[in-house]
């Protein structure tokens, strides 16, 4: 049964323009997950899990050469319950994460 303080989120990735046979990765506390370009959910550590009071998900781009268009979102007690991530337009700008 799972602890009533975790929660899921519901995160949409958008896939870059200028994709270059690159896949999305989602870190959530500390650990990078494979995932997949659309819409996933994910479980997030409980509050006793994390450390100090705020939760942190970052987003990047992976491909064999390099890693591009992060972003990081920042929460605090409580996570949104959907997120958007939009990659950037060329691979040196950051990518953007948004609640939806």
């Amino acid at each position: 049964m799972p602890d009533a303080s975790t929660h899921r989120l519901e995160l949409t990735l958008k896939k870059p323009l200028f994709n270059w046979r690159s896949k999305p990765t989602v870190v959530i506390a500390g650990r990078g997950q494979p995932a997949q370009w659309g819409v996933g959910t994910w479980q997030l550590p409980s509050v006793a899990e994390r450390v100090g009071a705020s939760g942190v998900i970052r987003v990047f781009i992976f491909n064999r050469l390099w890693r591009w268009g992060t972003a990081v979102y920042v929460f605090d007690e409580t996570p949104p319950a959907a997120l958007v991530y939009t990659p950037p337009l060329l691979p040196f700008l950051p990518g953007r994460i948004r609640p939806r």
